[in-house]
């Protein structure tokens, strides 16, 4: 089944370049749609819509992300990942609360919305906690306060920054991880490569520098890794573990997951092993909507 893929961009980094290269060696025709340059219509879709079996959502900006993805599921275009996956996993708040109530282990945390309140959330955890930006990645705007005095003048800035977002406060307990944390690439729950982020800082993300090699899950792992995609709506995510002593805590899960840096550190075709489920889906969804037609 050759595809016609539509990928949502603003930028064309290395991971999309990996997914488009991949894509066109096995002959599906792509579209790239530049968000940046494209007015969506709410009663018709534009002629770069036209035709297409499925869109892959890499959206650097929330905003675009969450919009264009609204509009191509309007559209009646599969789309990779959903509008609600997005909407979950865009927001630390909504992503922490799909969690707890989907019973998978995460860190504590609450929320608050005055400075006051943040305070009183930040010292019932103790020192050190982590406040962090309910929208945000690549470990951006994240502070590990260790003090009173650390926080309210972290309170105090976040609170005069203008944007409302920026006062809502997302304070969450600090784990005392051994200095790496993991980051899982799944499709619909089923792990594809999975890699350990090693630094001697506590941030642990690749994109700040960290050390990555491969890892193995285990059982445990596996059945988290499975019941947090379902807990967001599923599709292609990243998960994020921490290891607790012999168990894991689940801090995040992505949806315009980067695989750049696990390409690089697994053995596994990562790229391929995407379009393999990309492939899948997109017949899936083909032959719904011809069972739907036949009906």
């Amino acid at each position: 089944m050759t595809l016609q893929v539509g990928i949502l961009y603003s930028r064309i980094r290395r991971d999309e370049k990996l997914l488009l290269n991949e894509l066109r060696e096995r002959g599906h025709e792509v579209e790239k749609i530049d968000v940046r340059k494209q007015a969506f219509d709410i009663q018709e879709a534009g002629e770069a819509f036209d035709d297409l079996d499925l869109v892959i959502d890499r959206c650097l900006a929330t905003s675009r992300s969450l919009y264009a993805t609204r509009f191509c599921e309007a559209y009646g275009i599969p789309v990779v990942n959903s509008n609600e996956t997005a909407e979950v996993c865009a927001d630390k708040v909504k992503n922490s609360l799909a969690l707890e109530a989907a019973g998978v282990p995460t860190p504590a945390t609450k929320v608050a919305f005055t400075k006051e309140s943040a305070l009183e959330a930040i010292e019932s955890f103790g020192y050190p906690c982590v406040l962090k930006p309910v929208v945000g990645s690549w470990g951006r705007l994240m502070a590990k306060i260790d003090s009173k005095s650390a926080a309210e003048a972290i309170l105090e800035h976040k609170a005069t920054l203008g944007h409302y977002e920026h006062k809502v406060f997302y304070v969450q307990e600090f784990v005392d991880k051994p200095g790496r944390d993991m980051r899982v690439l799944a499709v619909d729950g089923e792990p594809i490569a999975a890699m350990a982020r090693s630094s001697e800082h506590w941030l642990t993300n690749a994109a700040k520098g960290a050390k990555t090699e491969p890892f193995e899950l285990d059982d445990e792992a596996l059945e988290l890794v499975e019941k947090a995609s379902d807990a967001v709506g599923g599709g292609l995510l990243g998960v994020d573990l921490m290891e607790t002593g012999d168990s894991y805590t689940v801090h995040e899960v992505n949806h315009t997951v980067e695989f750049k840096a696990l390409n690089d550190a697994v053995d596994i075709d990562v790229p391929g092993a995407v379009v393999d489920w990309l492939e899948e889906k997109a017949q899936s969804e083909a032959d719904t909507r011809s069972m739907e037609v036949r009906a």
